[in-house]
């Protein structure tokens, strides 16, 4: 009894000790560049979003105990930012439109379902949905005031100093649906302001309303809103009052909010499903970017972080008129949208892919976002456990990717948000940052430093230009972000962007920079500037991917890819194919549709000179008698070993009503954007999917260069398929994987989801080969990684940038303590890279540096 009270009184004095500050606490880690223990670029900033829901009690106490579980949580990650932030989903942002003064009662996002419904909170029959009705998250949910708010953005900041010893910023959010709170400013006092029809008829906010008069006292209208104020102005005061007088640092604008009306859909303002009204393009683009100079006329120095849309820089631009570059080059000062988290929700990674290169092509500057959804504090579900059943493809797939900046440097993602770090009963498991931390971590260190094996050249001016002097083209612009989407969900491996304009200079300044990948474009238009540089590159080597349309190519690119247009066919074809590439065993149909209105129009193309020894039909499409080429190569020896391919392009994919297009029946109709993963084995990019029949889903990949190795992620949507590789250089091992060569590719059976490295390649026709790390065991030897199998191979070794010829160490048939069996490397051909070459080998190989 004496020891045990005596153990308490200790206890006791050392909390006193430790309240007063007599307790020394933990130094803060030094930022990453001063720590020799952390690996990778650190982040700009890291962003935990919140709601209210873990402050289960109205208690300062509490309040402070909940922040610093919060910052505890992710405090592996935080260390690898300079700056930490929380993003509180207070409410839906009703809470600034309403706010007034401190002593307000605070109506905040207490529940789970959608409150503005025409049922009450936790009425209506059981049969009703989330959707239809919601409930409370927990009984007798604490009350708040605006004041508490601005406790617990206080508290906040300073318990995340603490804890982490670095700068701690608080941003408040704005949505424009009906999701998280109730609101009475949109959804009964002034209804005029929803235009969206996202969720419902007149479901969301559009940016670009006026509001109707009304005598309410706001903090920034305080007698109240006169008649036609612009919805601009009075939310850009509202929250230069509402961030000011709480103490918020800046401003998430949520859901599109800001880049259109229809900002989930396929359709919006200028296109309908059925046609383009490109005369409303210029009233639309005035309107949207009124409203960022409103906004920033009453709100001018917070800063603003967005969401974006759903979908693409060129599908929004024709659907809803977004004209995404002259808000960039606004001054806005603002952070442009990260990737989509739909993915979690549809499985559609092509348009969250697709979507996030198109929008980080170009940026205002060198900042940009990738965000990840672990839990949903509203609907019941947290994607991570849920979703993605703890499954990290919408991690390493997105974070392979890399945008290339007119320097040629390869930038990667400044800026990391978690949607969220509470669940809808917000509740915070620790099983969650704990089982994520990890892969994000490792996707950051393995994250792109060259451009990867496809680098996508974005048309982002020539998009914009279009739109606004060629309204003809819109078509032609909605198509191609779709066709590239549709590309990446059946294997695509695309995960390098650059800007038209930024390969122009890189180009100009470093004419070898893209020697060793494919660049994938859009047909220039004649006489430009892009027509010039493509034709440049190709001719001195260059290996080139064209799709689209090439109804607006000059007659020297004519020439130089040896095509003609004919006249525009659409509707039903049947395709005759040169390819052999993925093996089913129910073959793909041989009828495509191509609906112009989704593809650019119809299909004109056709070889000009069918006996050009150059060039290479392998894929036509017939239409009652008529034939078009849609798929050729064209090699001309004179081009020293450059080569073109071109695929037309055909969407294979309609609007059905709903938020997107919706993709052919595949055992019907063949999936025309499948040609562009095919076309790759003329570059000698072999990548094939055996499956069961043209029904099952095909894996989506990445390949990522980094370091001088090859990093391949992957989603299988079903685990029956095998994926089969042939590169250049020859069949890539995967490390710790074992393979059983297929006429010289190298075969697998993968996971769900997948993140391998490959550093080594063999040529050699078939046999089972295992490529394994293994231990140093020997000083001054940091890796050393094993093959086995090898008959007679040629194999091509990636070791790290800095690895030389001399620091390469390789052994045949040796093993430990590595006296004997070392032989000699030579440089291999630089148009694989920078690796090195051992040929005849068999038996085991060992690679030590």
């Amino acid at each position: 009894m004496l020891k045990k009270t005596s153990f308490l009184i200790a206890l006791i004095f050392v909390m006193l000790l430790g309240l007063l500050g007599w307790v020394e606490k933990p130094a803060p880690l030094p930022p990453d560049g001063d720590n020799p223990f952390l690996k990778g670029e650190p982040f700009h900033n890291i962003t935990l979003e919140a709601s209210l829901k873990p402050f289960k009690k109205n208690d300062p106490e509490y309040i402070r105990n909940i922040a610093t579980e919060m910052f505890t949580q992710w405090h592996a990650l935080l260390r690898h930012a300079d700056t930490v932030s929380v993003m509180l989903w207070t409410a839906d942002g009703s809470e600034i439109l309403e706010y007034n003064n401190l002593e307000q009662p605070l109506e905040w996002a207490r529940y789970m379902g959608n409150p503005n419904t025409e049922h009450e909170v936790g009425s209506g029959p059981e049969s009703l949905s989330l959707h239809e009705r919601a409930y409370l998250y927990m009984d007798n949910p604490p009350e708040f005031t605006y004041a508490d708010l601005q406790f617990i953005v206080k508290t906040l900041k300073e318990v995340g100093e603490e804890q982490t010893g670095k700068p701690v910023r608080v941003g408040a959010t704005f949505d424009p649906g009906p999701e998280f709170a109730r609101s009475e400013f949109k959804y009964k006092r002034h209804p005029e302001i929803l235009m969206g029809n996202t969720m419902g008829h007149k479901t969301f906010v559009s940016s670009y309303t006026v509001l109707n008069a009304d005598d309410h006292a706001y903090a920034g209208f305080p007698d109240g809103i006169p008649q036609d104020t612009p919805f601009g102005t009075f939310f850009g005061r509202q929250t230069q009052h509402f961030l000011t007088d709480l103490g918020f640092d800046y401003v998430w604008l949520s859901n599109g909010f800001g880049f259109g009306m229809e900002t989930w859909s396929a359709t919006g303002a200028i296109f309908d499903g059925e046609q383009f009204e490109g005369e409303k393009i210029f009233d639309t683009r005035e309107k949207i970017i009124n409203f960022w100079k409103l906004f920033r006329q009453e709100c001018p120095d917070f800063r603003i972080e967005t969401r974006g849309t759903n979908l693409a820089t060129g599908i929004d631009l024709a659907a809803d008129g977004v004209d995404l570059r002259e808000i960039y080059q606004g001054g806005f000062n603002l952070l442009p949208p990260p990737n989509s988290p739909w993915a979690a929700l549809n499985g559609d990674f092509g348009l969250e892919m697709a979507g996030y290169m198109s929008r980080i092509a170009e940026l205002p500057d060198d900042r940009y976002l990738f965000r990840y959804y672990t839990h949903d504090p509203w609907w019941v579900n947290s994607p991570w456990l849920d979703r993605y059943g703890r499954e990290s493809h919408d991690i390493y797939l997105p974070m392979s990717i890399a945008r290339i900046n007119a320097r040629g440097e390869v930038k990667l993602p400044t800026h990391l948000n978690f949607l969220t770090i509470d669940n809808t009963y917000g509740d915070m498991p620790t099983q969650v940052p704990d089982e994520v931390m990890p892969h994000i971590l490792k996707a950051r260190y393995d994250s792109p430093t060259a451009a990867g094996p496809l680098v996508w050249v974005y048309p982002f001016d020539e998009y914009h230009d279009w739109a606004y002097q060629q309204q003809e083209r819109l078509e032609e612009i909605y198509y191609g972000d779709w066709f590239i989407r549709q590309a990446i969900n059946n294997g695509f491996p695309l995960n390098t962007v650059v800007s038209t304009s930024s390969f122009q200079s890189i180009l100009a300044e470093q004419p070898d920079y893209f020697t060793a990948s494919v660049l994938v474009s859009i047909v220039p238009d004649a006489g430009s500037a892009l027509e010039k540089s493509l034709l440049s590159f190709v001719q001195n080597g260059g290996k080139l991917l064209l799709y689209g349309p090439a109804d607006y190519a000059g007659d020297d690119f004519k020439a130089f890819m040896n095509l003609d247009n004919q006249k525009p066919l659409a509707g039903e074809f049947q395709t005759t194919s040169h390819f052999t590439l993925d093996q089913l065993a129910h073959d793909f149909p041989r009828k495509i549709s191509h609906e112009a209105l989704f593809s650019g129009g119809g299909v004109s193309t056709v070889v000009q000179q069918p006996d050009d020894e150059a060039t290479q039909v392998l894929a036509t499409m017939q239409q009652g008698g008529q034939q078009r080429d849609v798929v050729w190569v064209r090699e001309d020896p004179a081009w020293q070993g450059g080569k073109v391919a071109y695929v037309r392009g055909t969407n294979s994919s309609s609007f059905h009503g709903g938020h997107l297009l919706r993709a052919d029946d595949p055992t019907e109709y063949f999936t025309g954007p499948l040609w562009m993963r095919y076309v790759l084995k003329e570059f000698g990019w072999e990548y094939a999917v055996d499956k069961q029949d043209p029904s099952v889903k095909s894996p989506v990949m990445t390949v990522a260069n980094s370091d001088n190795g090859f990093f391949f992620s992957g989603y299988v949507p079903n685990t029956t398929v095998k994926q089969r590789f042939k590169f250049p250089q020859g069949a890539p091992l995967l490390i710790g994987y074992e393979t059983m060569l297929e006429d010289g590719a190298s075969v697998y059976s993968l996971p769900k989801a997948w993140h391998r490295e490959a550093r080594i390649f063999i040529e050699q026709e078939d046999g089972m080969i295992s490529c394994h790390e293994v231990h140093s065991g020997e000083k001054g030897i940091e890796r050393r990684i094993r093959v086995t199998g090898l008959e007679n191979a040629t194999v091509r070794l990636y070791p790290p940038v800095d690895v030389t010829q001399e620091d390469l160490k390789v052994y045949v048939n040796s093993s430990y303590p590595w006296k004997t069996g070392q032989v000699p490397v030579k440089k291999g051909d630089e148009a694989y890279g920078q690796c090195f070459v051992v040929e005849n080998v068999s038996g085991e190989l060992v690679m030590a540096w």
